[in-house]
């Protein structure tokens, strides 16, 4: 079997119906079903709200929604990875939060997960107007070719009459008035006031000493990427803030893929790097910094003269150096993952938050639920954390401690390293010196940040709209300890040789892009490595035969495909290309007699599988 092969005709399953213990939200109260929706084209997209790549696709699926209002229903179907996730007013958040506007399942079981065979997150299905399911895309980058397909279900569905056109099943939910919205991070100015980043409101707000009294907002508060004065400039989910030598701040504009710089005497906002577009495979990695494009910066912290930016988007570290108006990567490959060593092996999962004391630089990978730093040299380090499946919360040795998707990182006065442990909705301690690590307070409602006041730390309560100022204790807070794994299960494959195919079928229209060489591209590694006996590394071939060791009982398979599409028109002569992409980490257990294919989709159906 080809895995790459050309586009079929469409081949159409019976969709399974959308169920989920959590109920339905954004829809006045109505719990719906696929009958409902009959007579629209659906979209399915399988999210959870940790995910960067499920964020992104929030953002592409906006253009696609508004431009197919009448005939185009967007459903999200919430599938948690982490337990935090699974929790229904988590869910309820998350939606006002990332502004989804269209209907979500809440499924904290992953009944609807299991039933359309994912395993990715993010997924999107597509079910035509009878109820067929008629594409399935793993990751992101996928929106053009579910805009031609619908292109094309329109058409054909309304030449049948099964086509229904008028306004979907989204019912807004009445807003809050509150000081602030999910606010992100926190800076202490010079002046003692606070500055915090309102992310949901797309606005920065500077606050009195008293963390409670507006003194300005800077930004609309409508999405929108514009420079200008304070009541002129735009934002669009900005996140993290820091003091620069001049005096002025700098913004991570994380929907905006950019850096913005916030001068504080005239409040005028202007764009430091990146061009407003997301980063993609195959783009520069270093160059003048406004003709760079960044992804989903999370955070910046000044580190050795230059800007440090969490890059959450692809997981790397990125470099702004302020004098020369350049950007880099400094470390990170772009594969998910927790692998420590040299800047360019290192692997990260969504760094979320960036600290800088003395000669290092703390950092939050939030995906590994993971306290790393790295040294004046750009080598990586990890204090806390295991990789992508295991979290909790446990205090005690560092190497046995865990945390749950933190976000951020204060340095302390005494060397140690607070940690906002988001969905623990606690603050952490960790003390290099003694290799130990402890809670400092509990019950916050999703920390994302905290800053130091005096004698005092400022938490970013994000779940909470507000900042709470906390004392710093001189004892620690005694907590039960929890440990988890995700709640994916693993897919039980059989010990030996294991055929792995990743499905690549080109959008409508299109065709591989072969004209600077291969067009696909296959890397598969393992945790443990021994779980891998052959089958190691990168290739051109999107299929691959596996051989996996009978002697390690479990392990994941971390799986990354790309492959890169252009319009198919001789005479066009400057085609569209899109590069879809996709990373998998797949939970295994080997089992005797059981599956020998593993069949993971990146766009398009299995035919082996019939879907």
């Amino acid at each position: 079997m080809n895995a790459a092969s050309p586009a079929p005709r469409r081949v159409r399953v019976r969709a399974p119906e959308l169920i989920g213990k959590g109920g339905w939200l954004n829809t006045g109260g109505k719990n719906l079903t696929l009958a409902d929706l009959r007579g629209k084209c659906v979209v399915v997209d399988f999210w959870t709200f940790c995910c960067i790549n499920c964020l992104h696709v929030l953002d592409e699926l906006r253009e696609l929604e508004e431009r197919h209002r009448d005939t185009v229903v967007v459903v999200g179907v919430h599938s948690p990875k982490f337990v935090h996730e699974a929790e229904h007013q988590a869910v309820v958040d998350a939606v006002e939060r990332y502004g989804v506007e269209h209907p979500v399942l809440d499924d904290p079981e992953l009944a609807t997960w299991k039933q359309y065979a994912v395993r990715a997150w993010p997924t999107l299905v597509v079910i035509d107007p009878e109820g067929y399911v008629v594409a399935q895309h793993a990751g992101e980058g996928h929106v053009h070719a579910i805009e031609r397909l619908v292109a094309e279900l329109e058409a054909e569905h309304e030449a049948k009459g099964t086509l229904r056109r008028g306004d979907g099943p989204y019912v807004a939910p009445e807003p809050e008035p509150t000081v602030l919205r999910f606010p992100g991070k926190a800076l202490l100015l010079p002046s003692g006031n606070l500055l915090v980043s309102d992310t949901t409101r797309h606005q920065l707000v500077e606050l009195a000493e008293d963390g409670e009294s507006v003194v300005r907002r800077i930004g609309t508060g409508a999405r929108g990427f514009t420079d200008g004065s304070a009541g002129q400039a735009s934002f669009n989910e900005p996140q993290g803030l820091a003091l620069l030598d001049d005096g002025s701040v700098v913004v991570a504009d994380t929907v905006n893929h950019a850096l913005r710089r916030l001068d504080l005497a005239s409040g005028a906002v202007t764009t430091l790097a990146g061009t407003g577009s997301q980063w993609m495979q195959g783009a520069p990695t270093s160059g003048p910094a406004r003709e760079v494009a960044l992804s989903s910066p999370w955070d910046v912290a000044l580190f050795g003269g230059r800007v440090w930016i969490a890059m959450a988007g692809v997981h790397q570290l990125w470099t702004y150096d302020p004098a020369a108006e350049t950007v880099r990567v400094a470390a990170g490959t772009t594969n998910e993952g927790l692998v420590d060593g040299p800047g360019a092996e290192a692997w990260f999962a969504q760094p979320s938050g960036l600290a800088a004391a003395g000669d290092r630089l703390w950092l939050a990978d939030s995906e590994t639920s993971a306290l790393r730093w790295v040294d004046p040299d750009g080598a990586v380090h990890t204090a806390v954390g295991t990789g992508l499946f295991d979290f909790g919360h446990r205090d005690g040795e560092a190497g046995q401690a865990l945390l749950q998707h933190p976000l951020g990182v204060t340095a302390l006065p005494d060397g140690s390293v607070a940690v906002a442990d988001t969905y623990n909705h606690a603050l952490r301690r960790y003390d290099p010196a003694t290799g130990e690590v402890t809670t400092l307070a509990t019950d916050l409602r999703e920390p994302s940040d905290a800053v130091l006041v005096g004698d005092d730390i400022v938490v970013v309560e994000s779940a909470r709209h507000r900042l709470t100022r906390l004392r710093l204790p001189e004892e620690a807070v005694r907590v039960e300890a929890v440990a988890h794994r995700t709640q994916r299960a693993a897919t039980e494959v059989a010990p030996g040789r294991l055929r792995l195919d990743v499905i690549f079928q080109a959008p409508a229209g299109q065709k591989l892009d072969t004209r600077y060489g291969p067009s696909t591209r296959l890397l598969v590694s393992a945790t443990p490595p021994e779980l891998l006996l052959k089958g190691e590394g990168a290739d051109s071939d999107l299929s691959r035969e596996l051989e996996l060791d009978p002697a390690v009982a479990e392990g994941v398979l971390h799986v990354s495909a790309m492959a890169a599409s252009c319009d198919d028109d001789p005479a066009n002569e400057y085609p569209a290309c899109h590069v879809h992409q996709q990373d998998w980490g797949v939970p295994v257990r080997l089992v005797a007699g059981a599956a020998d294919r593993l069949p993971l989709v990146l766009a398009g159906l299995d035919a082996v599988e019939g879907r």
